[in-house]
């Protein structure tokens, strides 16, 4: 089984509004929301690949993300792991540069059922204002 390692901001404005994009159509869990990242490639840690990504998918550049714990999730054929970073500093202002509608929205107003299954406890997480 196909195993992927993924860095995932959830990049928190100091309104606590949390910034998302949505999923391509053409994608695995297509139109779901989701916390901007991507996959980490070989020799590189999680906080350059977040950093990367960030950059890649929302045109920041981070200068603060704190690690706030993984989800192991298994799909049919894919077992992913998600390694969540809080990023509460970073420079420019997020958008979708890869063409994907995007959104900023209140913390405590997220949507567990919005995101894919791997992201449901993070986002109860969000919620209850634990993070």
């Amino acid at each position: 089984m196909k195993h992927l390692q993924v860095a995932v901001g959830i990049i928190r404005n100091a309104d606590k509004e949390i910034f998302l994009a949505q999923r391509p159509a053409s994608s695995h869990m297509a139109n779901m929301w989701e916390f901007p990242g991507g996959k980490i490639e070989a020799g590189e840690s999680a906080e350059e690949a977040l950093k990367r990504e960030l950059l890649e998918e929302t045109g920041i550049e981070v200068t603060q993300a704190t690690a706030i714990g993984t989800a192991d999730h298994t799909y049919d054929a894919l077992r992913v792991t998600l390694n969540f970073f809080l990023v509460e500093g970073w420079e420019g202002e997020p958008w979708g540069r890869e063409g994907q509608p995007q959104r900023w929205v209140a913390q405590r107003e997220l949507v567990a059922e919005e995101f894919p299954p791997a992201n449901h406890s993070l986002v109860a997480r969000l919620v209850a204002g634990d993070l």
